[in-house]
């Protein structure tokens, strides 16, 4: 892709979006803050324009897509609809996907383009394909370039199928100024890592956020924890360390929220719980900033 015509494509919805500097801070809602409403559980599974709707309703900014599987089976006509809907709703778009093959992020690139968004997320394997440390280097230098010249971030996750020493490792081996962590400290406790140690390890190459709050609760009859989603604010995630430590407002890294909310029972009392965890979770990030 020319740097000429990813330019010219990122300008255009700055200008429309004049409210926001270039590289501030914003919060926004990810994917799987929607998890239930679009999950086939709901009576009315919700699009992806109803996702988009229902965040600008929230006063909110920003949208990632993140490992939304209908968006490669989607046609030109249909991603050219979504990306005017959220523009016509002036809300910025981020995309997420997993894995480091050069043609899939090349892919996400093209995607990125035509919803003119700044920041691709991905994690270092993809559903079959497990590169080793080493491959994974060789794969993303071979993509970087081409992200580099449209300007675009790509963010990997922290998550327990890879240490993070390992994973800023990676990301430091390979050298790209467009290249960083997008930080989930939820993820890493799977690996028994403690997700003070992932903020501190990942803060400078931090580029993006999942804000997510956590908590054990013990099981019934007392044999063993189940390890879950809380309410932002109620769990064990110090979020306030990570403020301190990635400084996000300062160095304009936009925080997506998140939700690891379990079933609730049936579907409208999940889907309600769902929506006040989002309310809850803004509420939060804003009187934190």
């Amino acid at each position: 892709m020319p740097a000429t015509t990813a330019h010219r494509r990122h300008q255009a919805p700055r200008a429309a979006l004049g409210q926001r500097e270039a590289g501030a801070l914003m919060i926004g809602l990810g994917s799987y803050a929607f998890f239930w409403q679009q999950s086939e559980q709901a009576e009315a599974p919700l699009a992806l324009i109803g996702a988009l709707e229902r965040t600008a309703e929230l006063g909110v900014g920003l949208f990632q897509i993140c490992d939304y599987a209908p968006l490669l089976a989607m046609s030109p006509a249909e991603i050219r609809e979504v990306a005017l809907a959220a523009r016509r709703l002036d809300i910025r778009v981020e995309l997420g996907t997993k894995g480091v093959a050069p043609d899939h992020l090349r892919t996400f690139l093209r995607l990125a383009e035509e919803f003119d968004a700044e920041l691709v997320r991905s994690m270092v394997y993809a559903p079959g394909f497990r590169p080793s440390l080493d491959e994974a280097a060789e794969l993303l230098a071979a993509a970087m370039s081409d992200y580099e010249s449209a300007g675009t971030t790509l963010a990997l996750e922290t998550y327990e199928q890879v240490p993070t020493r390992d994973l800023v490792a990676l990301v430091e081996r390979v050298g790209s100024d467009k290249l960083g962590i997008c930080l989930d400290p939820a993820n890493v406790v799977a690996g028994l890592e403690l997700p003070r140690d992932a903020v501190e390890l990942c803060g400078p190459l931090t580029r993006n956020v999942h804000a997510k709050d956590f908590a054990f609760a013990r099981q019934d009859g007392w044999v063993g924890f189940t390890y879950g989603g809380a309410p932002m604010g109620q769990g064990l995630h110090d979020y306030p360390h990570l403020l301190a430590a990635v400084r996000p407002e300062q160095r304009g890294i936009n925080e997506i929220v998140e939700h690891w909310l379990p079933w609730q029972g049936d579907i409208k009392t999940t889907v309600e719980a769902e929506i006040a965890w989002t309310v809850t979770a803004l509420d939060y990030l804003r009187s934190n900033r």
